[in-house]
């Protein structure tokens, strides 16, 4: 498992344009009667753009010729009125496709953003908070102008196209060849620059990915930037991140900008072909309203050619956008239910490990062959040095990660052959990193069982003498908590954690370095408080501090991986081997 840091460009999975257009565009099929409007007003749009041209040839060739202003006047009045419809039309159609295309955004960003909420702690473990927030964010903002123009543009201006051509071929063949031949320069300067353009944009976005991983990494360490006085240092890391950023857009945009002039060279080419074929080579034989029609028809023709190329720019712009967003959601939950699997009863906490081994990167082992037996209702303790693998094991229990070797039961049930929802509903988890959300200190309490009464809210609270501080606070319960829960002290986010952690009154109770933060009278007072909530359940308590679990029923003394001594407190201090160490390291003067 390599970390992709902001220091390191991600790596990109090829996948066909082709293909992610598609599946890009299947987002518009749920609004098929509003695409339909649309369709109906751009087909209208399509003819009078087609018989204007036509207007002019017979305004100029049947009326101005001979004279004839009446005729002329009721032409330019149906020109008039088709055009104010035309007008009319145009302004509904991108007021029908602006909300449709936000709706689309959203429907993908929540897509998105439902489907990471599935990935397992490994696909977060190895890329930074950053990265995931751009592809959320800017990588779906970018594909706005591609669902807009798709329809509103690309559909129209390929009838056009084709319907101007066959009108020019079929009023006068020569002529519509003399403003054909600059086609293929146009085609081959077009996939040239696209060639080029693609690559550079995935690097701009690359780049923008890794800028959004720094700035959110710089904020959420702030206060130790501060305290150690680097801000002269990270300063120095933005400019870089800043200069990668802007030299890869440069160096995209440069391609990109290249399009117009492609196209407007083409059409410069065509006017000169145009009137060399018409006036030089055919002369009198072309009526003055015919080679004045094919001039709109020219402009008609090659216009629409400029929004195609336009929205294939967008498309080399941004699908590379699109195919961010994509690749998350292709991505599995390395953690999910497999086919067929039903819930777990009611867990009464037995919970076994049969020669398990783990390992977060191939071939570095985490555990190895690891077995033990819990009772329901035991309290284990596990401690050792940090890195030996003891959150490892609690994080297997909860199945936040799945062996490699042998099996976890709980209940005699493999926990791979039960739905995750099932396991974890039934557990009470608290880290080391005891997270705040943005909200009252009620509903973040609640948030261990969202069901959750008032009175249940304040025994949890009372349980592990979290109510006494609360109650002082200005709004009690009803206390804003601003982000990570700031205002409050580090020992005070703890109590309200293990609040949260208390109030779903699990079968399966986790404490991993629940206490860290508390000072010892405090801590004093928690012991004593769960007391009762522990009784009857199997719990895992995680500690440094060898006071906090001797009374726990079993102490697992894990070292490299292994449990290398288990007993109560009594027993281990009577063996003087790791557990005798490790305590008298702690308490000898």
């Amino acid at each position: 498992m390599a970390f992709n840091s902001y220091k390191e460009d991600e790596k990109t999975v090829e996948t066909s344009k082709i293909v992610t257009l598609f599946r890009l565009f299947r987002y518009l099929f749920a609004y098929k009667w509003q695409i339909i409007v649309v369709l109906l007003m751009m087909g209208y749009g399509i003819v009078v753009s087609l018989i204007n041209p036509l207007i002019m040839e017979a305004a100029i060739d049947k009326y101005i010729g001979t004279g004839n202003l009446t005729g002329l006047y009721k032409l330019l009045g149906i020109a008039l009125a088709v055009n104010i419809v035309l007008v009319l039309a145009v302004k509904l159609r991108m007021y029908i496709m602006a909300k449709v295309c936000n709706k689309v955004l959203l429907t993908i960003r929540q897509d998105l953003y439902t489907h990471i909420q599935t990935l397992d702690f490994a696909f977060f473990d190895s890329r930074p908070t950053g990265k995931i927030l751009s592809r959320i964010i800017g990588d779906i903002n970018s594909l706005k102008d591609i669902l807009t123009n798709c329809v509103t543009q690309l559909i129209p201006d390929v009838l056009t196209v084709f319907s101007v051509a066959t009108i020019m071929l079929i009023k006068n063949y020569r002529l519509a060849l003399a403003c054909f031949c600059t086609l293929p320069v146009m085609i081959i300067g077009t996939v040239w620059l696209e060639a080029h353009a693609h690559p550079r944009w995935q690097k701009f976005r690359k780049k923008s990915s890794n800028l959004n991983a720094f700035l959110h990494e710089d904020m959420e360490g702030i206060r130790v930037i501060q305290s150690f006085n680097a801000q002269e240092e990270t300063l120095e890391t933005f400019d870089l991140l800043v200069d990668e950023h802007k030299s890869s857009f440069k160096d995209a945009v440069r391609y990109s900008d290249a399009f117009f002039p492609v196209i407007d060279i083409s059409w410069c080419l065509g006017c000169i072909a145009l009137y060399f074929t018409g006036i030089v080579l055919m002369g009198d034989s072309v009526s003055v309203g015919t080679f004045t029609a094919f001039c709109a028809f020219l402009w008609s023709f090659y216009f629409p050619i400029q929004n195609i190329s336009n929205f294939y720019n967008q498309i080399v712009t941004n699908i590379a956008g699109a195919e961010r967003v994509f690749e998350i959601m292709d991505t599995e939950p390395g953690i999910k239910d497999a086919p067929g699997v039903g819930e777990i009863p009611a867990i009464k906490g037995n919970v076994t490990f049969e020669n398990v081994s783990f390992c977060y990167e191939d071939g570095v082992k985490v555990l190895e062959n690891v077995n033990f037996n819990i009772k329901p209702g035991e309290t284990i303790a596990l401690v050792g040095p940090t890195g030996a693998g003891k959150s490892t094991i609690v994080n297997l229990i909860s199945r936040f990660y799945d062996v490699q070797e042998g099996t976890v039961r709980i209940d005699g049930y493999d926990v791979k052959d039960v739905t995750i929802r099932s396991l974890r509903e039934q557990m009470g988890i608290m880290t080391q990193d005891n997270f705040l959300f943005s909200g009252t200190i009620k509903e973040n309490i609640r948030y261990g069982k969202l069901d959750a009464t008032d009175e249940e809210i304040i025994e949890a609270a009372k349980a592990v003498n979290a109510h006494e501080f609360i109650m002082k606070l200005e709004n009690g319960y009803d206390t804003e908590l601003l982000e990570r829960g700031s205002g409050l002290s580090v020992g005070q986010k703890q109590l309200l954690a293990f609040a949260r952690t208390m109030v779903s009154k699990p079968s399966i109770l986790i404490l991993d370095e629940a206490t860290s933060s508390i000072d010892t009278k405090t801590e004093m007072l928690i012991q004593n408080g769960i007391e009762n909530l522990l009784k009857g359940r199997t719990s895992f308590v995680i500690a440094h501090r060898l006071s906090t679990i001797e009374g726990a029923d079993r102490i697992f003394v894990v070292d490299d991986g292994r449990i290398v001594e288990e007993g109560n407190a009594k027993e281990l201090m009577e063996k003087k081997g790791a557990y005798y160490n490790l305590y008298m390291s702690q308490f000898s003067v």
